[in-house]
């Protein structure tokens, strides 16, 4: 009975590691996911960090929402996004100093 809990939350927690995964599939999202573990940004803050233009932009924005990996705030006409989950910005600090660092010499 025990294993099947076991069973039952890693499968769970599978799912969740694997919408994550989904999430940092794709270029634009990682770039964007990349420039949001530092700070919470306004679309026009992104499209102008990333050089990602729209429509393009807003639809890798939207696919963010709906894996709920990002978190919005409005303000005023501005529509602020932010990573939902810390575990996340650790994922993309890990990966940028796996990937993204210049090797010592």
């Amino acid at each position: 009975m025990n294993t099947d809990l076991e069973i039952t939350s890693l499968r769970d927690s599978a799912d969740i590691v694997v919408g994550v995964l989904k999430s940092l599939a794709n270029t634009d999202r990682l770039l964007i996911l990349c420039h949001l573990a530092q700070d919470e940004l306004n679309v026009s803050q992104i499209e102008q960090m990333t050089d990602i233009c729209q429509p393009t932009l807003s639809q890798q924005l939207m696919m963010l929402r709906k894996s709920d990996v990002v978190s919005t705030r409005r303000d005023g006409k501005q529509i602020y996004y932010s990573i939902k989950d810390e575990n996340l910005v650790t994922v993309l600090k890990t990966l940028q100093d796996l990937y993204c660092t210049a090797p010592e010499v």
